[in-house]
């Protein structure tokens, strides 16, 4: 993400508190790159970045920081921290709620590499989103 359009994303929110409604098709790598980068990119273990069916999951506390990943096939790899790591096939949905609540976006698969996301989105994860490649700039003016 070029720094000016993190800058313009960070000057059209600034003093906006609250969140945005997002409706956006969305490939399930952006996905997990998504969901990697709020929750684990720091200790993504290498091996793990690299194999695209591995995704990230939290169990959260009273609904918040919440991520699952509801799949055919599905098994846990590893814990860090208070993430799960688990390989993932034929994925059909999977949920995001961060730990402060403020954002709650659901993913839902329409064709096999692609989906819906949908939900509210907060100014963090709205930036999160840009530098995933969920959003555009050109979806962003529509915001």
């Amino acid at each position: 993400m070029s720094n000016l359009f993190k800058e313009l994303c960070l000057k059209y929110f600034f003093g906006v508190r609250g969140t945005v409604q997002v409706d956006l098709p969305c490939s399930l790598q952006a996905l997990r790159r998504f969901l990697i980068l709020c929750c684990c990119q720091s200790f993504l273990p290498e091996e793990y970045l690299r194999d695209n069916s591995v995704f990230p999951e939290r169990l959260g506390e009273e609904g918040k920081g919440v991520i699952y990943v509801e799949a055919v096939d599905k098994v846990s790899l590893k814990q860090v921290r208070d993430i799960m790591f688990v390989k993932a096939s034929e994925v059909i949905g999977a949920t995001y709620t961060s730990k402060s609540g403020s954002t709650r976006l659901r993913w839902d698969r329409t064709s096999e590499h692609t989906g819906r996301l949908k939900g509210e989105a907060s100014v963090n994860a709205v930036l999160k989103l840009v530098e995933a490649g969920i959003i555009s700039e050109e979806i962003f003016k529509e915001l």
